[in-house]
């Protein structure tokens, strides 16, 4: 079973960083999980990743000292425990919107006395059956990371009791759906949108637990951690690769 990077670097009081990895080919995951980053986020809620593609991606990630954060579907309970044996250490749950589907989220990522996980122990997770059914389990609980997604005016009322459930570790402010869901899709750096990420900082860090989101540019980044985040999503692999050559391109056109 892996160490968590991302819960050493919470346990130390430092920010986690990571990007959204769009590109199925392993080869784009190999070369990020040695770039230095913490994590790689992989969403399956959107876009075109089954668990099989996914399978591929978390091995690759193997190469370097990265964690994998994995998203589902809402309400995708069973298909956590597919993610998290294919090497995902993170879930990201998205559109929590209570207490109650919070502790459903737990009971599906974590083995028990935490959770009601599903025990197979020759999964990628556990290295192919390399340690004992006791010690994988306790290590598995310790080690992932359970991630709640508070993306609708319905969710930021219940904050506080979604993130005082006992296994979430982290609650994290999905800025894209926030801000269609208040009729201002894409204003993700306007004040509703901000003023929504500082009160779900607040109360989620009230509860001892840590506040993450995404971030757009370095200075959005900033913003968000001087709120407390501890967990950032910066950008996007396909957003960097497709700004690189555009600069290129463009510098290229200045000789004519």
């Amino acid at each position: 079973m892996k160490q968590s990077r991302v819960k050493e670097i919470w346990k130390k009081g430092g920010v986690a960083i990571g990007t959204l990895v769009k590109s199925t080919d392993p080869v784009h995951t190999e070369v990020l999980s040695q770039s230095g980053l913490d994590f790689l986020w992989y969403d399956l809620e959107h876009a075109d990743k089954s668990v099989e593609t996914f399978a591929s991606l978390a091995r690759a990630s193997r190469v370097g000292d990265v964690d994998v954060l994995a998203r589902t579907g809402r309400w995708e309970y069973m298909r956590m425990g597919r993610l998290l044996e294919a090497g995902a250490l993170g879930i990201m749950y998205p559109r929590c919107e209570s207490a109650d589907e919070a502790r459903e989220v737990v009971r599906w990522s974590k083995f028990y006395p935490v959770g009601e996980r599903g025990f197979d122990g020759g999964s990628p997770d556990n290295n192919y059956g390399q340690y004992q059914a006791e010690d994988y389990t306790n290590r598995a609980n310790e080690d992932t990371w359970v991630t709640t997604q508070i993306e609708s005016p319905k969710a930021l009322a219940n904050v506080s009791e979604i993130a005082s459930v006992a296994g979430v570790d982290c609650v994290f402010f999905g800025p894209g759906d926030y801000s269609a869901l208040i009729g201002r899709p894409g204003d993700v750096k306007g004040d509703e949108t901000l003023e929504a990420a500082r009160i779900i900082a607040e109360k989620t860090i009230a509860e001892g637990k840590v506040f993450g989101t995404l971030a757009f540019d370095m200075d959005h980044a900033k913003h968000m951690k001087d709120l407390g985040a501890q967990l950032i999503v910066h950008s996007a692999d396909i957003v960097f690769y497709k700004k690189a050559y555009e600069e290129l391109v463009a510098a290229y056109r200045d000789w004519a």
